[in-house]
């Protein structure tokens, strides 16, 4: 109990001894009381609660200025445009899956490999259904459809080379 009441003793010490000092420093470096204030507090937050600080003053001062530097940091990665100040023309894309014409053609390539799936056979389905969508290993495949392991192969490309064969005559009908 005793070590706590020393060190709340010892941590207001610091503060009334540095305080005013560090907030013009941080004053200086910035310009702009809150923003001091809220380092010179950041900073006491992150060096109070160290256990033993031999010199709170350098500490001080050293997390104050890579607290300033990393607030530059994060102030260079936010300096932008208004986009509402930016014409139309200007504004940035989307991304790409989100444009209309891209999801579409996703759309529609999906559907026409759902109907290639639909169309293979029965056994030929199963297979690559647990392949590509269950993600299961050929091995697995094989044991759990009384199969080789061979045959789920063929059975996987075959599905695999129908998907093709729709999307390829997908894109030359378009």
């Amino acid at each position: 109990m005793r070590h706590s009441w020393l060190r709340t003793q010892t941590s207001d010490a610091v503060v009334a001894r540095y305080y005013q000092e560090l907030l013009n420093f941080c004053w200086r470096s910035l310009r702009n009381r809150e923003a001091a204030l809220d380092l010179v507090q950041e900073s006491y937050a992150r060096v109070l609660g160290e256990q033993a600080v031999r010199e709170p003053r350098a500490l001080l001062y050293r997390t104050a200025r890579n607290l300033m530097i990393d607030r530059h940091r994060r102030a260079a990665l936010r300096q932008h445009e208004e986009l509402d100040a930016l014409p139309e023309a200007a504004h940035p894309a989307g991304p790409l899956h989100l444009q209309p014409e891209q999801a579409l053609e996703s759309s529609r390539d999906w559907q026409a490999c759902v109907a290639a799936i639909d169309a293979l056979p029965a056994r030929c389905r199963d297979a690559f259904v647990l392949h590509v969508f269950e993600e299961l290993p050929h091995a697995q495949i094989a044991a759990r459809m009384g199969i080789s392991v061979s045959m789920v192969e063929k059975h996987i490309a075959r599905g695999m080379l129908s998907c093709q064969a729709q999307l390829h005559s997908l894109r030359k009908a378009t």
